[in-house]
């Protein structure tokens, strides 16, 4: 459902409470959310949610990638990631669960490709009374294909498959929903393109946050 609201100036923000449509509206420079809020940044493989998180937030930061890195860093670099990609996703989730449970804002990057982290996450953070909110990066898999190849690490066409599939019944259900899904706070669409143009993500409150 789309928003509709608009943003008349350059600069303005947004305080994201219910389903925002922002893929064809004008975009904010800013998503601004509770001080101890947590944000669940979704889309496919090459969508740009690391660059956005990355770029825009400063607050934890709960991404695969950085663990990987890190693992990178310490091996050899002949040694292929399919080794050691059970370490990582290991490492990954000991650092979700234990940033989840320790409070305070937090953005977590998440695919949607292991049943039940998603609704685990949700369920901890309403236990924990933190809203908990979703934003989704609308990409084409083309772009997305050939951003996986430009950061030199793409999935093998099987894992890209099961990735595709799960964006486009993602992008069908929220394109389609009147309210979050339940247990969440809100959802915000953006495209790729959109996704570069947030220059913050935020939490806390500030001065002219558009509610």
């Amino acid at each position: 459902m789309r928003d509709g609201s608009g943003f008349a100036a350059r600069g303005a923000s947004l305080r994201p409470a219910k389903v925002h449509d922002l893929r064809a509206a004008e975009m904010p420079e800013v998503l601004r959310y509770g001080a101890c809020d947590l944000l669940v940044v979704s889309g496919l493989p090459g969508a740009g949610k690391s660059t956005l998180m990355s770029r825009s937030a400063r607050v934890p930061l709960i991404d695969s990638q950085h663990v990987r890195a890190k693992f990178q860093a310490r091996l050899p670099s002949w040694m292929p990631y399919p080794v050691f990609r059970p370490c990582v996703r290991a490492a990954h989730y000991v650092r979700l669960f234990r940033a989840v449970r320790a409070g305070g804002p937090l953005v977590v990057q998440d695919c949607g490709t292991v049943p039940g982290v998603r609704s685990w996450i949700a369920r901890t953070a309403r236990r924990q009374g933190r809203g908990v909110h979703l934003l989704f990066i609308d990409a084409d898999p083309l772009d997305a294909r050939a951003g996986q190849f430009a950061r030199g690490r793409a999935l093998s066409p099987g894992q890209f498959d099961r990735h595709r599939v799960i964006a486009r019944r993602a992008r069908e259900f929220l394109s389609q929903a009147s309210a979050p899904p339940r247990g969440w706070s809100s959802v915000v669409l953006l495209s790729r393109a959109g996704a570069r143009e947030i220059v913050e993500i935020a939490f806390g409150d500030a001065p002219g946050a558009t509610k």
